[in-house]
């Protein structure tokens, strides 16, 4: 693994945790601004006149921009520093909702997603910049989970209060609410960020050429994939469910309320809360270990979907229960792919891999969305989700989990073997299990 070229700051100052803050608070806007379509998407059917392919075309559309922007944005991130990207991102997402509250017709709401997904693109990675510039390397890995989970109360925000103001004001009230906040995110992060701390030595920006080269190289090495592939493969069915399809599948599918339907939403967002902390603090215990812990998080969503869909609908609450708290697990998974892009990576492209790792859930999101939403038009013409129709379109999942788990495994073998060649010998998990019970027993443990 590589070892970072720039001294970190022995301990987090006052100031870092200050822009963490307000950091946080520009991603929690961000996640309320991407997930608002997805709580909207019934009512959104009844605005635009709207199939069940056409709503999901688009968060597709979105997330396309979203993912399709990562590399650039990593390549501008290296360049210009967090500060004005976070910025920049809050103001062009609030663009982009200011006009999906005035739009009636398709030509508005598009061009309104294609604004949130770049703004969108711009945040979280910035965010993440802020954290490894600013933290000391012991700490990254739980503020980083930390930073992934509390944004996601921008869902909580989305599912709450953004429906009430639809349900209630209307369309144009809750949207027109989402711009004010995203202004209002903008102009503070211009006020309070800065790029790093002033007496810790950093690499100049990089040239135009520098930048070709450092996107090759962190292509190149296979910790990088293995981040983004161990992102593919945990944050999909998360995202498929918050962004888009897990509202609706609740209420059409298994005959919920819209505010018990929100109620499990909220407790999705809550257990990423709870899980994020125990995951980071994993992966800091275990370094070598974190691909195994990809992998079991994966199976966890497995099992649940697997006994969710074999069960004749509707489901007992306590396993839609089970299942949302399974698939909660996605999001603190997919921030393991960012600490692969950190410790495999120099800080002069750390910016770069982030954006490469960062795309990986979302294009494997964006497809299942569509999918999902095709099988959907195709077995519930005139819009009526039916519940068996539910069962068959989540089955999409399949190929997603089979392609992300290869990848994982494949990449895995690479990293490990570029890793010995640099010396560092990563002893087997059996090894590793028969030391640590050995520890156990040793006097005054």
């Amino acid at each position: 693994m590589q070892t970072p070229e720039n001294p970190r700051p022995a301990k987090a100052s006052a100031l870092a945790w200050i822009l963490w803050i307000v950091g946080i608070l520009a991603y929690v806007v961000a996640v309320l601004q991407r997930t608002s379509f997805g709580v909207a998407g019934l009512d959104a059917a009844d605005r635009f006149g709207a199939s069940a392919g056409m709503l999901a075309s688009f968060t597709v559309l979105q997330l396309l921009v979203y993912a399709g922007l990562q590399v650039p944005v990593g390549l501008l991130l290296d360049r210009v520093g967090p500060r004005w990207m976070v910025a920049g991102g809050a103001l062009l997402m609030a663009a982009g909702q200011a006009l999906l509250a005035v739009s009636a017709g398709i030509a508005g709401a598009v061009l309104a997603r294609v604004l949130v997904g770049a703004g969108d693109a711009m945040t979280f990675i910035s965010v993440l910049s802020l954290v490894t510039r600013w933290f000391p390397a012991r700490r990254i890995p739980v503020i980083t989970q930390l930073t992934g989970l509390l944004g996601q109360l921008g869902q909580v925000l989305s599912a709450v209060p953004l429906v009430a103001l639809l349900h209630g004001p209307g369309w144009t009230a809750a949207f027109g609410s989402a711009a004010a906040l995203g202004v209002l995110v903008g102009v503070l992060a211009l006020a309070v960020l800065r790029n790093g701390p002033p007496d810790v030595d950093r690499h100049p920006a990089p040239s135009l050429g520098d930048v070709g080269r450092n996107l090759a190289a962190a292509w190149r090495h296979p910790g990088t994939r293995l981040g983004l592939w161990s992102h593919f493969v945990t944050q999909f069915p998360a995202n498929t469910f918050a962004l888009m399809w897990g509202f609706p599948y609740l209420v059409s599918g298994h005959g919920l309320s819209s505010g018990a339907a929100s109620t499990l939403l909220t407790v999705f967002v809550l257990a990423t809360i709870v899980a994020g902390p125990l995951v980071g603090g994993l992966v800091a215990r275990h370094p070598l270990r974190r691909s195994w812990l990809v992998l079991g998080i994966v199976g966890l969503m497995i099992t649940a979907w697997a006994v969710t869909l074999a069960w004749p609908p509707p489901a007992p609450t306590w396993l839609l229960v089970v299942l949302v708290l399974c698939v909660a697990m996605g999001g603190p998974g997919s921030m393991i792919g960012f600490d692969f892009a950190r410790t495999f990576n120099p800080p002069g492209r750390q910016g770069t891999a982030t954006g490469i790792v960062n795309a990986g859930g979302f294009v494997a999101a964006l497809v299942t969305i569509l999918l999902v939403g095709v099988v959907l038009d195709v077995m519930s013409p005139g819009r009526e989700f039916t519940p068996e129709a539910f069962r068959a379109a989540w089955t999409v999942q399949i190929l997603f989990w089979a392609v992300g788990l290869a990848g994982v495994l494949r990449t895995r073998t690479l990293a490990r073997r570029r890793m010995a060649e640099e010396g560092v010998r990563v002893p087997p998990l059996r090894d590793s299990l028969r030391r640590r019970r050995a520890e156990a027993r040793l006097p005054g443990r």
